[in-house]
């Protein structure tokens, strides 16, 4: 890490997903000052960005557009990066000109509010709203190509009525509304055993029992192992195989990640798989950062897994801690978000983090930041061989 540690910026990333619950780009949030955009530039050309964070596009908020040179644009790649700007910056002749530009360099650029006429004159892709506000206008939605961004959106529910209005792109809070469990509960039986054999460390031929009564979990569990992430010479068939080959760390690490690889109703993908991910591999990162050893970052890792179970299993947080009797760091981390595990929780549950908090914490801004690299590397990773 660099030494000067009191000028590295702090800022947060936000995934942002589409129609079909994948993540397309991720939105990056700098802490408000007058140097925002230079934290912008100092982040995105931080070393390996570009490799940590592909194939997603990268959302930037650029005030004011003149301030974007043509020295700049090796931080911010046309290809990678859509620039969101205020809607009433077109006004200006100087401004428009520059958006003109920058779209003839292969740049999109969305803008929040209403484009107006000079939005089509300028090459403006889509429109961008806060949808637990409002949306944008339908003449807005129709006159322009997209992608339209519909940002904090709330829960399921207005998640429809964004979607039926044209909106393209999603994130907000809706990715952790709980949803209602269906049938009798035998899945969510099922669930809660295999987390309790994971959490005691239990026998493979007990893991194996339990899978082979979740299709699902089976198949997930099948296709991971012969995924290119392994590169194995021969297919694997069996359960038995699969839990000798992953190891008993792995596999306690994949099977806690593919709880979340279940498909909905309607075939999309499950938003809390990579959420789950980002937040383990994150957690991970900084406990290391931290001094922690092996076991101490494997407890990190399984907090962060964890800390969504509430959501996915539509039961209260304290109910599932005791029903697995976890350990007491990891309980009292994940019920009330005390104690080093559940601080580290609070701040990873940050949009941006404070600078006081990750100082009471012995990390440094980069050390975040670096961490948030990692985990969304790994989550993306997750995402791709699930």
């Amino acid at each position: 890490m660099s030494a000067d540690q009191s000028s590295f910026p702090l800022a947060g990333l936000e995934a942002v997903a589409n129609a079909q619950h994948q993540w397309v780009a991720l939105a990056l949030t700098p802490a408000p000052g007058p140097d925002a955009w230079l934290a912008v530039l100092r982040l995105l050309g931080y070393p390996d960005v570009g490799a940590a964070l592909a194939p997603l596009d990268c959302i930037v908020t650029l005030d004011e557009p003149l301030r974007l040179l043509d020295e700049h644009m090796g931080a911010l790649p046309s290809s990678r990066v859509v620039l969101r700007l205020p809607a009433g910056v077109l006004a200006e002749a100087p401004v428009r000109k520059r958006c003109t530009e920058l779209v003839e360099q292969g740049y999109r650029i969305v803008v929040d509010g209403e484009p107006g006429v000079h939005g089509s004159q300028v090459g403006v892709r889509g429109v961008t709203a806060d949808c637990a506000i409002g949306l944008p206008s339908a003449l807005a939605l129709m006159s322009l190509p997209g992608p339209h961004w519909a940002r904090n959106v709330p829960g399921a529910a207005r998640l429809a009525v964004c979607r039926a209005a044209g909106m393209t792109w999603f994130s907000g809070p809706y990715e952790r509304e709980p949803m209602p469990e269906k049938g009798d509960g035998t899945a969510r039986k099922r669930l809660l055993a295999l987390l309790g054999l994971l959490a005691r460390d239990a026998d493979s031929r007990e893991l194996e029992t339990v899978l082979k009564q979740d299709p699902a979990l089976s198949y997930h569990l099948l296709k991971l192992v012969n995924s290119a992430a392994f590169a194995l010479s021969a297919p694997i068939h069996n359960f038995g195989q699969a839990i000798n080959m992953l190891g008993r760390r792995q596999l306690q690490r994949w099977l806690q990640l593919l709880l979340y690889a279940r498909q909905q109703d309607d075939s999309t993908a499950n938003l809390l798989l990579p959420l789950a991910a980002l937040r383990a591999a994150q957690m991970e990162a900084l406990c290391k950062q931290q001094g922690g050893d092996r076991d101490r970052q494997d407890m990190a890792f399984v907090v962060g897994v964890f800390a969504l179970l509430d959501v996915l299993l539509s039961m209260p947080m304290p109910e599932i801690v005791g029903a697995l009797n976890l350990d007491a760091d990891v309980a009292s981390a994940l019920i009330e978000r005390s104690g080093p595990l559940g601080e580290l929780l609070a701040l990873v549950e940050q949009p941006v983090p404070e600078a006081e908090r990750l100082a009471a914490l012995d990390l440094t801004a980069e050390g975040f930041w670096l961490s948030q690299l990692q985990g969304y590397h790994w989550a993306i990773q997750v995402s791709r061989n699930l």
